[in-house]
């Protein structure tokens, strides 16, 4: 028996941090193992350490901290990103990633997981920043044109993560402490954390917002997530998003139902412009924003289900977007080509990998037998005013609806254009042995936690706020979880008709289209402005650094020639206040004169009117 006290001292992001410097002098097959068994054991910490066990400290002797904090809300994310982790790495392993690469890889990792197992804002938004700078060494790792995305990435975390700084700055001088749950009361609260009222809250959702790519914060997804290697584009899939989703729901536990309407935007506007794309990856890449979106929803919608609705579509997603991630890549590795429309019949070329895709394609489009359809349907009764939805949700349930029916149709095209239309006209291999262990892994996993009586009560049981198929009700009443009523599987039935009707409409109007986000104009906009805003103030700082030089240079001047400057001085005065004779040549003529023309009055008056400014001045 692991001894609990154990558990709880290894600290899985040093534990991971030290596989990654490791990853990088050992041999290349021992450096990825130990990075591998690093994260496996995350798992392990996370499911077998005691609730409430958890490492703490102070900083700088003036706060408190938890640095490692285990509870029914960490315990999963530990158990979804270390299992995750352990395959993205065999799947690197196998796809030819360099050692420095997965150095790098399990850094950021190791830096997700310190957020994800903190207990406190601080030490969660130390690991934040980390996290921010690792991903973008990620990015940067592959060079060409990941080099300038990258820092378009990272331009969009270091605005969102100095966000999230002040508002935790102003969360420690509202309530005086940074540990979750400590100065702060909430009427109906989910779970300790919650960010103080007023402007920590905004600065909060705004901050993360941009890692969870709320519509207008979303550009750096589909910009970066394709440019990557491929491997590296599998770990970016599944940290960084969704270890920031899990920080809204710790930030803001009680919802807010603006927060859920932009969460019912971002899974219609993702699927839209999903739909639109031609690079594999760019597709997936807009639907991890509407994915994210059901998850946004339901800490928006702020019930017991909406939230154990999110979290569980956060661990869902972890899983089958990362898969579909794999499988795309194994394609782009094999036939060295991203877009989808050039390609064509790789199913008799790549069987597994066909199968891999389709389990996850299955996973992430709900259908009844995997392991989407049950988190993806707790999301929709939430919002749903027939289930257990308020009647102000009904607009976002039809938002949410309209979502999945794109997803259907946009893992359709990507399914049919990719293995089925046409016959392919190259002969490529199959995935690598690793790479396919990867993909049935993971996808495995996808299958048993959607199975109907056996798998899904295994998923509920890893859920915060779900005690085994009961979750507690609006009304605070304890109620059944039913997935697989007959109510879900006619809903899924029709949304699965729909699809299948509507794909066969638009598939060749939709061939013909390729459209990018009109978001995408932030970059383009972005980059002039900075320009414009630099040269600015660069050109204005160059006019008064001139103007201090040239009246510090006039005051020596005057100093030293004094007569001069009176002399200069008057010859700008009209001439029927002086008259100033011209100026003689000073070898042995007479200097020039001036003449006071002025009244004796008209000089006290403007002597008078001078010195009254002066005094009004000094007062």
């Amino acid at each position: 028996m692991i001894e609990s006290e154990l558990l709880t001292m290894a600290y899985p992001p040093l534990v991971v941090f030290a596989a990654a410097l490791l990853a990088l002098v050992l041999p290349r097959i021992l450096g990825f193992a130990v990075g591998a068994l690093s994260l496996a054991s995350v798992v392990a910490v996370a499911l077998f350490a005691p609730d409430g066990a958890l490492l703490s400290g102070t900083f700088l002797g003036f706060a408190d901290v938890q640095p490692f904090y285990i509870d029914e809300f960490t315990r999963m994310m530990g158990v979804a990103l270390g299992f995750l982790g352990t395959f993205a790495v065999i799947y690197a392993y196998s796809s030819e990633a360099s050692k420095r690469m997965t150095a790098i890889a399990l850094t950021y990792v190791a830096s997700a997981l310190g957020a994800a197992f903190a207990g406190d804002w601080l030490s969660l938004v130390f690991m934040w920043e980390i996290m921010a700078l690792t991903s973008t060494l990620l990015v940067w790792n592959y060079g060409g044109d990941a080099v300038r995305a990258g820092y378009r990435y990272a331009l969009a975390h270091g605005i969102g993560g100095s966000l999230v700084l002040f508002a935790v700055t102003a969360h420690y001088a509202q309530v005086g402490s940074f540990v979750f749950g400590e100065g702060v009361e909430y009427t109906d609260a989910l779970l300790a954390g919650g960010m103080a009222d007023g402007l920590p809250m905004l600065l909060a959702i705004v901050g993360i917002g941009v890692n969870v790519a709320f519509v207008g914060f979303h550009t750096w997804l589909p910009d970066t997530y394709p440019r990557p290697h491929f491997a590296a584009s599998v770990f970016l899939a599944a940290f960084t998003t969704k270890t920031s989703a899990y920080i809204l729901l710790r930030a803001v536990p009680e919802g807010n139902v603006y927060l859920a309407y932009m969460g019912g935007l971002m899974a219609v506007y993702g699927v839209v412009f999903a739909l639109l794309q031609h690079d594999m990856r760019a597709l997936l890449s807009y639907h991890i924003q509407a994915q994210l979106g059901y998850m946004v929803a339901g800490i928006g919608i702020g019930t017991t289900i909406g939230a154990a609705g999110a979290m569980g579509h956060l661990f869902n997603n972890v899983l089958y977007k990362s898969l579909l991630f794999m499988a795309v890549g194994v394609v782009i590795y094999r036939t060295n080509e991203n877009d989808l429309y050039k390609l064509g019949g790789l199913w008799r070329e790549m069987p597994l990998t066909a199968i891999a895709f389709f389990i996850g394609a299955l996973s992430i489009t709900a259908v009844p037998g995997f392991s989407g359809f049950i988190s993806k349907g707790m999301v929709l009764d939430a919002a749903d005013p027939s289930y257990y939805g308020a009647p102000e949700y009904e607009a976002l349930y039809w938002l949410l609806f309209i979502g999945a029916v794109g997803t259907f149709l946009s893992f359709i095209k990507l399914g049919f254009y990719v293995f089925f239309h046409g016959e392919s006209d190259r002969s490529v291999k199959d995935s690598k042995v690793g790479q396919t262990a990867a993909m049935l892994s993971v996808g495995g996993a996808c299958v048993v936690l959607g199975l109907p009586a056996v798998g899904w009560p295994v998923f509920t049981d890893i859920l915060p706020l779900v005690d085994g198929t009961q979750f507690l009700g609006p009304g605070g009443e304890e109620q059944p979880l039913t997935p697989y009523s007959m109510g879900h599987l006619q809903d899924a039935a029709i949304l699965i008709a729909i699809s299948a009707v509507g794909f066969k409409l638009i598939r060749k109007p939709l061939s013909k289209m390729d459209y990018s986000d009109p978001a995408l104009i932030v970059n383009p906009a972005g980059y002039h402005l900075g320009r414009s805003s630099m040269l600015a103030v660069t050109e204005l700082y160059a006019a008064v650094d001139r103007a201090a030089v040239s009246f510090v240079t006039s005051c020596y001047w005057i100093g030293d020639n004094p007569v001069l400057a009176v002399d200069a001085a008057a010859r700008r005065l009209p001439n029927w206040i002086v008259d100033v004779e011209e100026r003689r040549p000073a070898d042995g003529g007479r200097p020039s004169t001036i003449h006071l023309r002025a009244s004796i009055g008209l000089t006290v008056l403007v002597l008078t009117l001078v010195l009254t400014v002066i005094l009004w001045l000094l007062i």
